[in-house]
């Protein structure tokens, strides 16, 4: 928590302190945001791909589906609080929020760029599901009959 308020209370604090001001974002980058840093902390904290990440912090002990995994910290002190903050999207999306917002206030464009991709991965995730939730409806019930 220490270095959270600390790092990103600095930062905040030099945006302020610059003699230019910043535009108030849209409601339409704000949306993008929301949906990318939803987004990016699902990836961070449960996808598959990125549990060799956690790994030295998490514990697998499960499968979850669509490409997740589900995790508990492991260890003491440190290397559990860090787990604890890696296996959990709440706990993360605070942080990744900050960092696009500050990009977002250093960088609008590349901001929007990184926000577009992700808050995209997102539609298409939720398309993969209407599709899967179709398929399964349109295909007959299997049983195991032995004939």
């Amino acid at each position: 928590m220490a270095t959270f308020l600390g790092g990103f209370g600095a930062a905040f604090t030099a945006l302020a302190s610059r003699k230019r001001k910043s535009p108030e974002p849209a409601w339409a980058d704000l949306i993008l945001l929301a949906i990318a840093t939803h987004k990016i902390s699902r990836i961070a904290t449960k996808d598959r791909v990125t549990s060799s990440f956690r790994a030295p912090f998490a514990r697998l002990t499960g499968d979850s589906g669509s490409g997740e995994v589900e995790e508990t910290a492991r260890g003491e002190g440190l290397q559990r609080a860090i787990g604890e903050l890696l296996t959990c999207p709440f706990c993360v999306a605070p942080w990744i929020a900050s960092t696009l917002v500050l990009l977002y206030e250093t960088n609008p464009p590349l901001a929007r760029m990184i926000a577009t991709v992700f808050s995209v991965v997102s539609g298409s995730d939720f398309l993969n599901r209407v599709y899967y939730g179709a398929k399964q409806i349109g295909e007959p019930e299997k049983t195991d009959r032995k004939t």
